[in-house]
């Protein structure tokens, strides 16, 4: 029996284009899941050098481990990095993620929140949100919808909640590579 189930992950943007597509992920079973994270039903996808499809129709492979946690209801994202220095979170502000068979999909909506490995926050592509909010004419709700995730993000950050735990991230990536023997060369 396979443990963990492929997954394809296709963010949006407003207009209903499609944005990036991670093409090769594995969807964490729930009955490994941490009990702080099972408690807010997260879907919790890991990939390792994932071929990415921007757009424009380019293909990139992506260069560190990934560990993307999504939370129901919640607009936002939240991808660990796991880099040689340390793990460095991005994190999407985005529509809610819906999950239907072995794709995730997410409106994207530009505003991105970088925690570093030295846990300092930075708030990132506000220009590109304006010009998109404009060109797409981003009704209130979506406005305001955005500024509450953006808002909701930070305070989690601020308060360490999960998933900005380092340990346990490493911890989910490291029993993928042993139960699906890719660590092994």
């Amino acid at each position: 029996m396979e443990l963990y189930r492929h997954c394809v992950i296709k963010s949006f943007k407003h207009n209903g284009h499609i944005h990036r597509t991670w093409q090769q992920n594995w969807l964490v079973p729930d009955e490994l899941l941490a009990p702080q994270h099972k408690a807010e039903s997260m879907t919790i996808l890991i990939n390792r050098q994932t071929p990415i499809l921007e757009s424009d129709g380019k293909v990139w492979i992506s260069r560190v481990p990934a560990v993307s946690f999504f939370i129901p209801g919640q607009w936002y994202n939240i991808v660990a990095l796991l880099e040689e220095g340390g793990i460095r979170y991005y994190c999407n502000v985005a529509s809610p993620p819906y999950l239907q068979g072995n794709v995730l999909t997410y409106i994207d909506y530009d505003l991105d929140v970088i925690r570093t490995a030295g846990g300092e926050r930075f708030v990132v592509d506000r220009d590109e949100y304006e010009m998109h909010k404009a060109a797409y004419h981003y009704p209130k709700v979506v406005v305001d919808k955005v500024r509450e995730g953006l808002d909701a993000l930070l305070a989690r950050i601020d308060d360490g909640r999960p998933p900005f735990q380092d340990h346990v991230a490493n911890r989910y990536y490291e029993e993928w590579l042993k139960q699906t023997g890719e660590g092994e060369e």
